[in-house]
């Protein structure tokens, strides 16, 4: 078997040989502008604004853009060397606070998160002893532990069944989970399916004193070998944002097409979200708001037993660099 330490043994004799192909996968690998999103109309707005302004051609950048149902999978790939960057929600975030990943940068704030339940059930404590459904690492489980905190219970006092946000959706709806901790637009889905449904807490609960943050991540490999291609996709993204802010309507029908996604749905999620410009981002930056939402997350990650001892803000997010691109 071929591990990772043998593999980097083989390729320093390799190289140490003078042998050019491996020179040249190297390079590659670390030009290379593989992107992961989730398929959401933050997340997957930027791009598809990106590639109708032709904003990736403006750099000379021809990306490979991939969609992923959340952010942990992303980081997965990035270990795995076949993802140089991505789009994360708050949920992910103790992954980059582990050293997995560097944070480029804040997209938006959410409010699309909710704590559901069936129609007979009508407090968080209800739920209690009950079969709730999770994509865990993910806002979905973040809302879920934060709903439960602010009710004086734990995640152990519920049954949590870890499930893809899609089988969340199925589960629910027929009933064979009685809680989720999911999001909109999967909300909506859900909604017809099940009439009565209730919504037991949200982000706006938290707000303003825990901001949901969507985040750029990039591989910290990426990060340290090519910070040249780091800036150049941080500029293509904070123009895209600042679009997304100029033509809010053209925006969602922008994403609707590049999503192949339903049109109110996707609208409705739209208007949940506080989007930002270049100008608000490097301002938050500057002052530390930045770092100071990631330091909550960190507090947060520690007191659901996430992470033990998270990295300070500083370490995994380079302010520098979004500042510059």
């Amino acid at each position: 078997m071929l591990t990772r330490r043998n593999f980097m043994t083989a390729a320093a004799a390799i190289a140490a040989a003078g042998s050019l192909p491996l020179s040249r996968s190297a390079q590659a690998a670390s030009d290379a502008l593989t992107i992961g999103y989730i398929a959401d109309y933050p997340n997957a707005s930027v791009f598809a604004i990106a590639e109708d302004q032709k904003l990736w051609e403006a750099e000379g950048l021809k990306p490979d853009i991939k969609v992923f149902t959340n952010g942990p999978i992303q980081i997965q790939a990035m270990g795995a060397g076949s993802l140089n960057f991505g789009t994360i929600g708050p949920g992910a975030l103790w992954l980059p606070a582990s050293g997995r990943c560097k944070v480029l940068g804040v997209n938006d704030i959410g409010f699309s998160d909710r704590v559901i339940a069936q129609a007979d059930i009508g407090s968080i404590a209800d739920l209690k002893g009950k079969k709730v459904g999770v994509p865990q690492g993910t806002s979905g489980d973040m809302i879920l532990r934060m709903a439960l905190a602010k009710a004086n219970m734990k995640i152990t006092d519920l049954q949590v069944v870890p499930m893809d946000p899609s089988t969340i959706v199925a589960a629910f709806s027929s009933k064979q989970i009685e809680g989720a901790g999911i999001w909109y637009p999967l909300v909506d889905a859900i909604k017809p399916r099940v009439p009565g449904m209730k919504e037991l807490a949200s982000n706006k609960d938290f707000y303003p004193d825990t901001s949901f943050i969507n985040t750029f991540v990039a591989r910290n490999e990426i990060v340290e070998q090519n910070p040249a291609l780091v800036k150049s996709f941080l500029k293509v993204m904070k123009k895209a944002m600042d679009y997304r802010i100029r033509n809010f309507d053209r925006s969602v029908e922008l994403t609707i097409a590049y999503l192949k996604a339903p049109a109110d749905a996707t609208t409705n999620v739209a208007k949940s979200r506080k989007l930002l410009s270049s100008a608000d981002l490097d301002k938050f930056t500057k002052d530390g708001s930045v770092n100071r939402w990631l330091t909550q997350f960190n507090q947060l990650f520690v007191d659901f037993g996430t992470i033990k001892d998270p990295q300070p803000p500083e370490k995994y997010f380079d302010q520098k660099l979004f500042l510059e691109a």
